[in-house]
């Protein structure tokens, strides 16, 4: 009766607990200006990255194309070891973004380019590269990585800078090689929200909301009106494209943006849920793997018949003189049956490998094991490097004793 007892008063007792998951992440919950509180902050930070492109290795910092900055003086998230050896580059940007507040049309910058002054002219020259090499931007809010769906469900971690004629219709390329160069700059914030009221707890109250997911839609919107410009001025439906082609003409770029809010019945712990699940990220190349794998076999079976074929010449071979009393030469395997217990000419250089080999497969086994364990969730960014690189030289010991115990056996 007593262990009945206290089994019932255990499970009123865990009824009261309020769990959370150790290798996340703490949520950060957003409220309206006009009810900004010192846990619940209204403004949305908008970080840039790196840029990046699957066409070339070389990767370009923000600041490196002539784009809207931010005001450097604000705090810059610390980046960790992973982070670094990984390239990465985060930095304040000068999106200003309020929590529910839509916005239209909001200008952000204008950049002029003399067709006169040199300077100009590379800088529009690094941007038309940029385009043409199809660079993408990596921005970040809230820790979750802005996306860009071209359909439901084929999402991208960041956005291109821009297009070209080639990739919109596929026409014939210019003296340029790649065509019309259109620089996307405006793009429309879809920021997706779960409501607090949703999820009442003792801890927090009620108010706000918490980020689901971030993306967005880049355009590229040609501005007539350059002269005086003024928010309410603007027209971001206009449909003609902005082309940069002219290096030596005057050249004005107005970047915009727009905000939208959407509210979403997600809840905040599967917000990575549509990142992870996107065919994008997920989509496996089944027919390079079979390929591979045909291949492989293909060729131990091709080294297996050979193998057969000449151990048994030799077997023959030797059974045709096991009636003789003559001594006979070896030939064949025999002769090579006893070198595998003469120690290698470069048995140094084989421990050294060895020993390498196993601190890496021990490196290797621990990080998955962390990983499916949930310590290194996407959300820490870099923490799967940080902890391959602290691993790689924890395990040094396993290195040395491998290396050691093959060197001396």
């Amino acid at each position: 009766m007593h262990n009945y007892m206290f089994i019932i008063l255990l499970l009123l007792k865990a009824a009261l607990v309020n769990p959370f998951y150790l290798p996340g992440l703490t949520p950060v919950n957003f409220c309206p200006q006009e009810m900004e509180k010192p846990n619940c902050k209204s403004d949305i930070k908008v970080y840039v990255n790196r840029l990046n492109s699957k066409n070339t290795i070389l990767d370009y910092e923000y600041h490196d194309f002539d784009f809207c900055l931010g005001n450097e003086d604000e705090d810059t998230p610390v980046e960790n070891l992973g982070q670094v050896l990984f390239g990465e580059r985060i930095r304040p940007s000068p999106y200003k973004i309020k929590f529910l507040k839509n916005e239209t049309c909001r200008l952000l910058c204008n950049k002029f380019y003399d067709g006169k002054v040199m300077a100009d002219v590379r800088k529009l020259r690094r941007l038309k590269h940029g385009i043409a090499k199809g660079y993408y931007h990596h921005w970040i809010v809230d820790n979750l990585p802005v996306t860009f769906c071209v359909s439901h469900g084929i999402c991208f971690n960041g956005f291109p800078m821009g297009t070209t004629s080639l990739d919109i219709i596929g026409g014939s390329s210019g003296k340029s090689g790649y065509g019309e160069v259109y620089l996307f700059n405006h793009v429309d914030f879809i920021i997706e929200y779960r409501d607090l009221s949703h999820d009442p707890n003792y801890f927090d109250d009620p108010v706000g909301g918490r980020i689901i997911s971030v993306k967005v839609v880049p355009l590229s919107i040609c501005y007539f009106s350059i002269n005086h410009i003024k928010e309410d001025s603007l027209d971001c439906d206009n449909s003609e494209m902005l082309s940069l082609n002219d290096d030596f003409h005057d050249t004005n770029i107005i970047y915009t943006y727009s905000v939208k809010f959407l509210k979403t019945d997600i809840k905040w712990a599967s917000r990575w849920d549509y990142i992870l699940n996107s065919k994008s990220t997920t989509s496996i190349q089944w027919f390079g793997i079979t390929n591979s794998i045909l291949i492989v076999l293909f060729l131990t079976g091709m080294i297996g018949v050979i193998f057969l074929r000449t151990l048994r010449r030799d077997i023959s071979r030797y059974n045709q003189f096991d009636s003789s009393d003559d001594i006979q030469e070896e030939f064949g395997w025999k002769l090579v049956h006893g070198d595998v217990f003469r120690p290698p000419a470069c048995r140094l250089l084989l421990s050294v490998f060895l020993g390498s080999g196993a601190q890496i497969l021990c490196m290797v086994f621990v990080t998955l094991v962390l990983a499916c364990l949930g310590f290194l969730s996407p959300a820490r960014r870099g923490a799967l490097m940080t902890c391959g690189v602290v691993l790689y030289i924890c395990f040094g010991f396993v290195n040395g004793y491998v290396s050691a115990t093959f060197y001396k056996g």
